[in-house]
């Protein structure tokens, strides 16, 4: 049985304007069934790359594919897989909520009935049954939202592309379309762009990071974390007197570096770095415990998403 391609296939796509390069040769692929989160500050190139796999924008070199249609050369079979729903909601203000979705539903090929049965089928989905009459300008910045996202799944997309979906959005807002997001990854392939971290975290499997029309790390969360935590500091709250903490771990071969500082009555907070990044929690919790101090907690620290954007943003950390 043949295998279906990616959900979306991109080989040194690049896009110049005049004096600048806003997508630089960059190639990535995403599976059928993602939830890829395209992080980066403005500028990096984000909406330009969804555009472009939306065939609403031409690039100027390089190859691209969505369910296996090429972009250049069949835009409208990629349309037709793609729910799109940009920045800045291109919404008809004065149509009523069901009156527009029925709208867009034919405009997308959809026929009659089928539209209807959508419409009625996303407006559930979206949380908008009880404003469906209403008119779109008089809806709140959130309600809005859900309007786009509505007309964005109409047509039964296979791939749904948001970019900055929460933008403007207080933080109830923010946090109903998160859920809708988190969804719509159970039957969908989505590709999330935004330049809010928790976005990334909260919503999304995998992330490329994106800077200056580049791809400076493509993975999931928890892998970056691990690769860009080279120290890999190990945490211990212990009740024992500072100095024998620093004797019994300061000359073992596989710290680099050992730290005390008093915490409340008489723990302390023990701080070991190790050599070439081991794990040193087995070998911390078998000392303490042959010592038989008492033990509170024992962790090893990681890089979150906003430390790893940090160090990639600023040339500490370079992908291979």
């Amino acid at each position: 049985m043949e295998q279906a391609p990616p959900m979306i296939e991109v080989e040194n796509l690049t896009k110049r304007y005049p004096g600048r390069t806003a997508v630089d040769g960059i190639s990535f692929q995403i599976g059928r069934g993602e939830v890829v989160g395209f992080l980066g500050p403005n500028g990096a190139g984000k909406s330009t790359t969804l555009r472009i796999l939306s065939s609403f924008l031409p690039a100027t070199s390089g190859t691209a594919r969505v369910a296996g249609f090429d972009v250049f050369r069949e835009p409208d079979e990629v349309r037709r897989r793609i729910g799109y729903m940009p920045e800045n909601n291109p919404l008809h203000l004065d149509m009523r909520v069901r009156e527009y979705l029925k709208f867009r539903a034919r405009l997308k090929g959809l026929g009659w009935r089928r539209s209807r049965e959508r419409v009625d089928a996303v407006l559930q989905q979206c949380g908008l049954t009880d404003v469906s009459g209403r008119i779109i300008g008089q809806l709140s910045k959130g309600y809005r939202q859900r309007v786009g996202l509505a007309d964005a799944l109409v047509h039964e997309p296979d791939l749904i592309i948001l970019d900055e979906p929460t933008i403007g959005l207080d933080p109830h807002q923010i946090r109903s379309v998160r859920a809708l997001v988190k969804e719509l990854g159970k039957r969908h392939t989505v590709v999330l762009s935004t330049h809010i971290l928790n976005e990334v975290e909260m919503t999304c499997s995998r992330v490329l990071i994106l800077h200056r029309g580049r791809i400076l790390a493509a993975d999931r969360t928890e892998d970056l974390g691990r690769r860009l935590s080279l120290d890999g500091q190990v945490i211990a709250e212990v009740e024992a007197p500072p100095a024998q903490l620093l004797e019994a771990f300061r000359d073992l071969p596989e710290v680099e570096r050992v730290e005390v500082e008093p915490m409340d009555g008489n723990f302390q907070r023990l701080s070991l770095v190790p050599r070439n990044g081991a794990d040193l929690r087995p070998l911390v919790s078998a000392e303490i415990r042959e010592h038989g101090w008492p033990l509170r907690e024992l962790t090893r620290s990681r890089h979150s998403l906003e430390d790893i954007f940090i160090h990639l943003t600023r040339g500490k950390v370079r992908e291979d």
